[in-house]
């Protein structure tokens, strides 16, 4: 899969390796110590509970980090430029509210999923409002958004389920239950989706906009970049993954609950910053974000193996993602300080 960063290899490394994946610049990428994370944990559970490692398990935990995965990868656009979205977790809940009651209500599926889309992509263009226009800073005014998203969806669903929807649609029925081989179709779509959005933030004009910003907002400035349209566009696809996310979750569970969704917004912000995508701004990578929501999902599906009280679960987990997130600044210490050293 591709994956991207702003802190490319030097010509000069390049043509002394011959290899654009030599071990040197695998051991240096941002995302290197979210994969061993995650490698140790699925490791520690599997010796432990050697049931964890069937295949059919793995395939589990991969489809489980669908959603958190789609919305990591969205806010990948949006971090680096100082820029956060805590709206993602309402945008989800609502997105599948709305496409549900669309589709009871007798609204073709495509075109209730196509309404949806554009409802979670209004959201990231509000969130851009506040916080470009009216000056808010994203962390508060998106919060607040999320609040009210929650209770939009609460609202128009009456506080229940939404049931009763046709789900027969050949695009519904492929992201619920499909599969390529043994895998979900859920899963090819966050490949392709990655996939996509590293070629962008690495091979197009957006995505160095996007890495400049913040790694130099007052040069991206003076060098003409246009920022308040560069953020605009990051606020909007962030809603527009997220609004994808909770598409497939309804077509995986095939109810619209206003319930669902609790902490995927932390869960997606950890996965990125812990695959690589630093709250500092300036680096990014989509591959890193997908790994690290993984490794979370993991986490959690490890809790359950170790028999972990539910009423301590929300604990560990959270206690797993400080510690990773403590780790993965400490590691990024280290590299700033070898790179001064150098």
């Amino acid at each position: 899969m591709a994956t991207e960063t702003s802190n490319g290899q030097k010509p000069a490394e390049l043509a002394a390796t011959g290899r654009p994946w030599s071990i040197r610049r695998i051991a240096s990428a941002d995302w290197t110590s979210a994969v061993l994370a995650l490698i140790f944990v699925v490791a520690i559970v599997g010796i432990s509970h050697p049931n964890f490692l069937a295949p059919g398990q793995l395939i589990n935990v991969l489809q489980s980090s669908v959603y958190a995965a789609l919305i990591a990868a969205g806010l990948v656009f949006l971090i680096p430029q100082n820029e956060i979205d805590l709206s993602v977790g309402g945008s989800y809940v609502l997105t599948g509210i709305v496409a549900a009651l669309l589709m009871r209500a007798g609204l073709y599926p495509a075109l209730a999923i196509a309404i949806a889309l554009g409802v979670s992509m209004l959201v990231g263009l509000l969130n851009a409002f506040t916080s470009q226009i009216i000056g808010i800073p994203s962390l508060i005014g998106t919060l607040a958004m999320g609040w009210m998203l929650h209770g939009l969806a609460l609202a128009l669903s009456n506080g229940t389920q939404v049931t009763g929807m046709s789900m027969s649609d050949p695009i519904l029925g492929t992201l619920g239950g499909g599969r390529l081989g043994s895998i979900p179709a859920s899963v090819v779509l966050l490949l392709v989706v990655a996939v996509v959005l590293a070629v962008v933030m690495r091979n197009t004009p957006f995505g160095y906009r996007v890495r400049q910003i913040g790694s130099n907002p007052d040069a991206a400035a003076f060098s003409g970049i246009p920022i308040r349209r560069t953020k605009t566009i990051g606020f909007v696809l962030a809603g527009f993954m997220a609004g994808l996310a909770g598409i497939v979750a309804l077509a995986f569970f095939t109810v619209g609950d206003p319930q669902s969704g609790g902490g995927i917004e932390l869960f997606a912000v950890a996965g990125a910053v812990i695959g690589g995508t630093p709250l500092a701004g300036g680096k990014a990578t989509i591959f890193g974000a997908v790994v690290g929501a993984i490794l979370l999902t993991a986490v959690s599906v490890g809790l359950v193996y170790f028999q972990i009280p539910a009423v301590w679960a929300q604990f560990a987990t959270g206690a797993v993602i400080l510690a990773a997130v403590s780790l993965d600044g400490l590691v990024q210490r280290h590299r700033r300080s070898l790179a001064q050293r150098e």
